[in-house]
């Protein structure tokens, strides 16, 4: 198995993958489903992929597609104490295929995300898990912060 970075060519493979993590985050009432955002999404990934902000890792399936897949993005905001810089981490997708879990992908993809964000010098990253994946990211050192994560959603 090898984490390679996505390319544009991956796009229909990485919408698939984002919908399976769509519809799991669907049970448990997460979100709202909205059909319109896979065009968006693959426009977006087209834009930012390879970019300096933006990192996809993916693995291939050995019967053809991908097997996994994870984004890593950097973001801007004001120094403040515990970040000097300003500069933050968000981990966004991670996904495996249901046919290709438990085999180590997720976490040859997560490695290489926190490599590219070690090499960046990001000293925070944050990200949201569902249930099964929560002990995986625990184990790559992932705490609860001490603050809740509250959003607001426009219901319009």
């Amino acid at each position: 198995m090898s984490v390679r970075p996505a390319t544009s060519e991956d796009i229909p493979e990485l919408v698939r993958l984002r919908q399976i993590l769509a519809d799991r985050m669907a049970m448990d009432g997460s979100f709202p489903v909205d059909d319109t955002w896979s065009e968006s999404y693959a426009d977006s990934l087209d834009e930012r992929i390879g970019s300096s902000d933006t990192a996809v890792y993916v693995v291939d399936a050995p019967d053809g597609g991908l097997a996994s897949c994870g984004i890593g993005l950097i973001f801007d905001r004001f120094p403040g104490p515990g970040l000097p810089d300003g500069r933050y981490g968000y981990i966004q997708g991670m996904t495996t295929d249901p046919g290709h879990r438990r085999l180590g992908y997720g976490r040859a993809v997560m490695t290489a995300l926190m490599a590219w964000y070690r090499a960046r010098d990001i000293r925070r990253i944050d990200l949201h898990a569902t249930p099964e994946a929560a002990p995986l990211y625990q184990e790559m050192g992932f705490t609860a912060d001490g603050y809740p994560s509250l959003t607001w959603r426009s219901l319009s």
